[in-house]
């Protein structure tokens, strides 16, 4: 299993937004997360906009693939896109995945 940690950055003025938006994910967007291969997904928010997630899964980039290719994301991916700053297109292709450099199991 693949363990994968990303980073994004959330505009400050829109932290309310985000988390209420992440109280409630649509159904059909958790259902094709966990389709797609996405497992033990997490999201951390820190209050200046620092975004990390977490997720595990066989494969990360069939995962992104595969969930790129569905019209949930599609949808979802336009709604949050004016969340974040620093971003040339979607979120979801903004991930910078860290390098996981310790674990202990």
């Amino acid at each position: 299993m693949q363990r994968v940690c990303f980073l994004l950055k959330v505009r400050p003025e829109r932290l309310a937004e985000y988390r209420e938006r992440h109280r409630d994910v649509w159904p059909e967007m958790r259902e094709a997360l966990s389709r797609t291969g996405w497992h033990n997904y997490s999201l951390f928010l820190r209050d200046d906009g620092l975004l990390v997630g977490y997720l595990e899964t066989e494969d990360f980039e069939a995962a992104q693939k595969a969930m790129a290719e569905t019209e949930v994301n599609a949808r979802w991916q336009a709604e949050m896109a004016p969340l974040f700053e620093g971003l040339d297109g979607r979120p979801d292709e903004g991930m910078v995945p860290l390098t996981e450099v310790f674990h202990l199991d």
